[in-house]
């Protein structure tokens, strides 16, 4: 059967921020292997592998008009194919538009649903209505979902009621074994100020709600004295993320004394191979995650993972063998006790490992065997071009 994709996405490397970006990167080339063509359309900077579409349209809109504005240049690029596959909301209106125009099928894969991110109205005012309609119009109409966990498969079924279950798929996520390994240098590590003689734990990710980064910090001021924070943490989303992380920060930083750094430009994925190498514990304090990529690529560097049990996180740590999982109920985010329980119940996961090296060791090697059995790209690729076939199969019975 020919197969012909056109892969619609916000993000593309080398220009690449979330896990979305992450997903689009790594699934792109194994794509490649098993179809006769693969097209990529992405916005931003021109780059080599894809058509890429600058986000300036209408000029002075707000943010979410002009990627709607940019999305109708994406379906207008798209060529000759037999499947259109979106990506996050910022493409899931030119894959609809592509589709209708087209005649032929949309996938589109759920990395994250508008309506378990309230917090974006923030963050986007009016836009974030608009990106919650554009998202659900697209999956609503699709000829199949993809859900990178079954716990998001859960999310979407329950925020979109009108699809049907049998149009939506559990495809996970996965990770490179070969990029993400261990990496016992010490040049980087060495340059942050870490001292290897003492514990270590590490977070990496954007400074959002969703990420949970200020119960990591209050957290924090219940680790053990000897127990070193590295944030590689870029700018807040938000002026009111700002104020509440800097304060949260400001307070740690006083009583840990030089124990805390935070690291805000991006460093180099190489880079970031080796602090998680040389951590002991990575921390994933969600408070809402599909699955989580940055996990794996902690997982496959052999470091044991403390995380919130939200979303697809249990999918991919699992609990008592490849790090902890603390519990955490998004519904009780409002009340201060139950908040506060959780960020000592995670803090109690951390001085667990840190005291017990030889169990973080454990851990992080069961870690990465986890990565390379279940969770390869090749294999991703190969489930992902069968929903395509299901999904042409679909488009042709309507």
């Amino acid at each position: 059967m020919t197969m012909r994709v056109s892969i619609l996405t916000r993000e593309y490397p080398p220009h690449i921020y979330g896990g979305a970006g992450v997903h689009v990167g790594q699934l792109v080339p194994q794509l490649r292997r098993l179809c006769d063509t693969v097209e990529v359309q992405c916005m931003g900077e021109p780059r080599e592998g894809a058509t890429a579409h600058p986000e300036d349209s209408p000029a002075g809109a707000n943010q979410a008009l002009r990627v709607l504005g940019t999305d109708v240049a994406m379906a207008a690029a798209i060529g000759e194919v037999d499947v259109i596959h979106s990506h996050t909301w910022y493409a899931n209106f030119a894959g609809l538009v592509g589709s209708k125009f087209l005649d032929v099928p949309h996938v589109v894969t759920s990395h994250s649903l508008e309506p378990h991110r309230p917090w974006k109205a923030e963050q986007l005012g009016g836009g974030y209505r608009v990106s919650s309609w554009a998202e659900k119009t697209a999956f609503v109409d699709a000829d199949a979902v993809i859900s990178v966990s079954s716990g998001m498969r859960s999310d979407v079924l329950d925020s979109y009621p009108e699809l049907d279950p049998d149009r939506v798929f559990v495809v996970r996520n996965g990770i490179d074994p070969d990029e993400f390994r261990p990496d016992h240098g010490t040049d980087v590590v060495d340059a942050l100020g870490v001292d290897l003689g003492r514990p270590l734990v590490v977070f990496v990710g954007r400074i959002t709600r969703q990420k949970g980064l200020v119960h990591l910090v209050r957290a924090a001021q219940q680790f053990d004295p000897d127990t070193q924070l590295l944030l590689l943490a870029g700018a807040p989303d938000t002026p009111e993320i700002a104020a509440e992380f800097d304060t949260a920060f400001a307070e740690l930083s006083r009583m840990r004394l030089g124990n805390v750094t935070w690291v805000q430009e991006m460093l180099p994925r190489a880079s970031v191979r080796q602090v998680l190498t040389h951590a002991t514990v990575f921390a994933c304090p969600s408070v809402y995650e599909p699955l989580g990529i940055v996990n794996l690529e902690a997982m496959a560097c052999e470091t044991a993972v403390v995380a919130s049990a939200v979303g697809g996180i249990p999918e991919v740590v699992v609990d008592g063998e490849t790090g902890s999982l603390v519990p955490y109920d998004p519904t009780q985010a409002g009340d201060p006790a139950f908040v506060a329980g959780f960020e000592a119940a995670f803090a109690e996961q951390v001085n667990r490992l840190t005291r017990d090296p030889g169990l973080a060791e454990r851990y992080g090697k069961a870690g990465r065997r986890r990565c390379i059995d279940e969770f390869s790209w090749e294999k991703i690729a190969a489930e992902t071009v069968e929903v395509y076939r299901r999904a042409i199969e679909f488009h042709q019975s309507r």
